[in-house]
């Protein structure tokens, strides 16, 4: 190979390199420029809108923004962000419900301490109103004693009258007075002990359906 053609050869590398360089070169000066155009664009401008529809411009947000609703603006005054109105009726609606939601959460906390599941539950309500039920039926027993004492003491007072004896003796009357008087409150003690034991099993009621969902 003469040397014209090792130079014609050196010659065309050169070029080669030269192109390569350049488009290296280009894509790094592309690069930064990339990067920042793919960059959220900042806020720089604050507007809203008065109730007479005039814009008021702001580099921060006060107070009146937040009351009329806004919109983010860039330096460009392209709008980025738009935000609603505050609606005090609607954040206290929401306040309350997160208070709601909170109270149910430490409700719920307080239920899986105590009972930890509904198998648990259950037991224990079975045995709360067995305990109940042992004591209505206890004065019930009561009552029907006392009941058959009255049907002795009033044929006690019916022989009395039948004998024509001008009064019934104290004795006997103290008696039905006191039989009365206990019946009355067995029966006032019956009825409370039903109503607690209707009250105790819709409160386990409650609870166990509560821990359904919570498992």
């Amino acid at each position: 190979m003469n040397n014209g053609v090792r130079c014609q050869k050196l010659l065309e590398q050169s070029k080669q390199m030269t192109r390569r360089s350049i488009i290296a070169f280009g894509l790094f000066l592309w690069m930064p420029i990339a990067n920042a155009s793919s960059e959220q664009p900042h806020a720089v401008w604050y507007r809203y809108y008065d109730q007479k529809g005039i814009a008021n411009i702001s580099s921060s947000v006060t107070p009146a923004h937040i009351r009329y609703g806004y919109e983010a603006l860039d330096r460009n005054m392209q709008v980025i962000r738009r935000n609603k109105p505050y609606n005090a009726e609607a954040d206290l609606r929401q306040s309350r419900q997160r208070e709601a939601l909170a109270r149910q959460r430490e409700q719920d906390l307080k239920l899986k301490r105590a009972y930890g599941n509904v198998a648990i539950a259950t037991e224990k309500q079975n045995q709360a109103l067995s305990g109940i039920k042992k004591q209505i039926m206890s004065q019930q027993d009561q009552l029907k004693q006392l009941q058959s004492d009255r049907i002795t003491f009033k044929r006690q007072e019916m022989e009395y009258l039948r004998k024509g004896e001008s009064s019934i003796p104290q004795r006997l009357k103290d008696q039905l007075d006191q039989n009365d008087q206990n019946m009355a409150n067995l029966k006032k003690n019956i009825s409370s002990l039903q109503n607690s034991y209707r009250t105790t099993q819709e409160h386990y009621s409650n609870i166990i359906d509560r821990l359904k969902t919570l498992e």
